[in-house]
């Protein structure tokens, strides 16, 4: 018996010097490789958290272009970009939070997808397109901008390039990756939350960023305008709000509508209606009222004045209907798609249709898609100051009111518009710290940390101010 314990010690000892014991350090919670989708989905998600937030520390748009005004703390309706960083946290989670996975994902991409080829092209073309329209945010919000140097974890000071550049690099990237996708072919799936893998809605997507992105340099580059606008329109834009890119959150937390973290679930009391919206809407007696804020006080509608204290319980609120868990994040939709091209027309760039064509479809598609019906949008459209036969003012006035009215919700986009059609015409906040702002600053990391390159691309673009205008936003 003694002999046998032995010899079956040796065995056991033998057997484990075997066994692969580096397995233990292995932390199946943590994952040395990931899917290249799931970086996929996981940019999705921060993308639209972040164009949709309503935290004062990261997205202001809402009370820059005065949808919406502060109660107490007053510092972000007054233009005070600095106290809570908030270029800096901005700028980190485009750049660490969104193109970070999605860089990683599309080099992971032809490794993971090898059995599909048709697949894999369309994944990899997808994924670009998405890092595109991140970084149109970014070159539009602060001018010369870390590009082809940026996202490379072995190089902290990466060199500033020249924006233009830059932007006419994305429209050719864009050219490529529409002309890389085949409808005929599987894409993410479900792993796509904007429109569950497929091609044929990414195709329309990419055409409508690229009529975007068009009509955003109309001002300086006309002839590159013009050929970009009318190539993306025969190519296929939206049609429709089917088409819209709609990012949908989930009614339970962690991936829930930011705005219902921001303003329901932390119980915070923080924003009130902004008079100039309400004033506005209210004077053209608009029916999407009701579906963007509460009533006040009064059973009527009223907001606080930009830049002054407003008291909660007086004015009206941010809708019901946008604080709800679940309520979704639009990147980019078929009112904003028809909005331009009544625009083009105008500018003489051959779309198709009249101007007073597409500015009803954007005003009907906006009116229904936030749960109006095309009767009130047409009673809305009859009316002397909305009609665009009879409107007031020039066609920028005409399409950039209706515009600004029509991207509420979306305060980064209104913001650009804001700024490119000049319309409306917003008056600075109560004691702002500065004019309204037309570009942000230079995150402090970057001013204290990759200081040559900051000094440099501040110099190249007027001055590293809130009130030097980039290269695209020409008076």
């Amino acid at each position: 018996m003694k002999k046998f314990l032995i010899y079956l010690s040796a065995f056991l000892l033998f057997s484990a010097c075997k066994k692969d014991l580096t397995s233990l350090n292995v932390d199946p919670k943590n994952p040395q490789s990931v899917p290249a989708y799931s970086l996929f989905t996981n940019a999705q998600r921060n993308l639209a958290r972040t164009i949709t937030s309503s935290n004062v520390n990261l997205n202001i748009f809402r009370l820059i272009v005065q949808y919406w005004q502060e109660t107490t703390y007053l510092d972000e309706s007054r233009y005070d970009l600095s106290t809570r960083s908030i270029p800096q946290n901005l700028w980190t989670a485009m750049y660490r939070d969104v193109l970070t996975d999605l860089q990683e994902a599309k080099q992971l991409i032809p490794q993971q997808v090898t059995t599909d080829a048709v697949m894999q092209k369309n994944q990899v073309a997808i994924t670009d397109i998405l890092e595109v329209y991140t970084y149109y945010y970014l070159v539009t919000t602060y001018g010369n901008i870390p590009y082809t140097e940026a996202l490379n974890i072995e190089n902290v000071f990466p060199k500033y390039e020249d924006a233009q550049t830059i932007y006419n690099d994305l429209l050719n990237r864009l050219n490529t990756d529409i002309a890389a996708l085949d409808v005929s072919g599987e894409s993410f799936g479900n792993a796509d939350i904007i429109y569950h893998g497929n091609v044929t809605a990414w195709k329309k997507f990419a055409n409508s960023l690229k009529l975007k992105m068009g009509m955003t340099i109309v001002d300086v580059d006309f002839a590159k305008a013009s050929t970009t606008v009318t190539s993306a329109v025969q190519s296929g834009v939206f049609t429709s709000n089917n088409d819209n890119a709609v990012f949908r959150f989930l009614a339970a937390p962690p991936n829930t509508n930011p705005i219902w973290e921001d303003l329901v679930q932390s119980g915070r009391k923080d924003f009130v209606a902004s008079k100039t919206i309400i004033d506005s809407m209210a004077l053209l007696d608009d029916p999407r009222i009701p579906f963007y804020f509460t009533t006040d006080a009064s059973g009527d509608f009223s907001g606080g004045g930009p830049g002054r204290s407003s008291n909660y319980a007086t004015f009206s609120k941010p809708a019901e209907k946008i604080t709800t868990p679940d309520f979704p994040a639009l990147l980019l939709d078929y009112s904003e798609v028809e909005f331009f091209l009544a625009e083009a027309i105008e500018r003489g760039i051959a779309v198709g249709g009249t101007a007073a064509q597409h500015y009803n479809n954007a005003v009907t598609a906006s009116v229904v898609w936030w749960g109006g019906t095309v009767a009130e949008a047409n009673a809305y459209l009859a009316q002397p100051s909305v009609n665009y036969a009879t409107a007031p003012g020039n066609y920028k006035r005409k399409i950039g009111i209706q515009k600004w009215i029509a991207l509420y919700n979306r305060g980064w986009d209104a913001w650009i518009e804001w700024r490119r059609l000049d319309y409306p015409q917003l008056q600075a906040a109560f004691r702002a710290v500065s004019a309204i702002p037309v570009r942000f600053t230079y995150p402090v990391n970057e001013q204290n940390y990759n200081t040559a390159n900051y000094n440099e691309a501040a110099t190249a673009i007027g001055g590293d101010e809130v009130t030097t205008r980039l290269w695209w936003d020409k008076f």
